[in-house]
């Protein structure tokens, strides 16, 4: 587990990266032990995670504890499964498409850098459970701070893969891709409907 100042040090190596600036990746741990300690980035992420399944559970679970605990659980494994899934398809993937050398500073990127965006959705997620009738507003800021997560992911995406726009772009659009399909196909299945 990394240690307080490390876990800053990373943070910010992500942020960098974020911003454009390469040098970012000279604050992150690129070693084999630094890629496995790049995934505590799923245990800083859980606060901010758990303040967007509560607002979710509000909607979906009912008046039952029962119900919004199941809720929250559900929303967990599908958060996870999201998070990983795609990673373990890029490993795959690496070797044939000429990225193998730049795995582990994408992943060790990836995994900071989705900690440090997880927490700027925190704001969108407050405003939902303070004012769970403004919901055109909380929809619109939350779209405002998805694009904006998106441009900074692919930036990172970018800095972290060094390889030019084509390769950075096609890594960026799978990752994605992967996620998003995992998410549409977990959520039903897991009984977690959002209409």
């Amino acid at each position: 587990m990394p240690s307080g100042t490390e876990i800053q040090q990373y943070l910010s190596g992500a942020w960098r990266l974020m911003l454009g600036r390469e040098d970012g990746l000279d604050r992150l741990d690129l070693s084999i032990d630094g890629f496995w300690n790049s995934f505590f980035a799923m245990v800083i992420s859980l606060p901010a995670l758990a303040i967007g399944w509560v607002s979710v559970a509000n909607r979906l679970g009912g008046a039952e504890f029962g119900g919004r605990v199941g809720v929250l659980l559900r929303l967990g494994v599908v958060d996870f499964v999201a998070w990983v899934l795609p990673l373990v398809l890029l490993a795959l993937a690496a070797r044939p498409a000429g990225i193998a050398h730049r795995y582990i500073p994408y992943v060790v990127a990836s995994n900071w850098g989705s900690a440090v965006l997880i927490w700027l959705m925190v704001p969108v997620s407050v405003i939902e459970l303070v004012f769970p009738g403004a919901v055109g507003a909380v929809d619109a800021l939350g779209l405002l701070v998805f694009i904006a997560t998106l441009v900074l992911s692919w930036r990172l995406t970018r800095a972290s893969i060094g390889m030019g726009v084509g390769v950075a772009l096609a890594v960026f659009a799978g990752v994605f891709a992967v996620s998003l399909v995992t998410i549409l196909t977990l959520q039903p299945l897991l009984g977690l409907s959002f209409q």
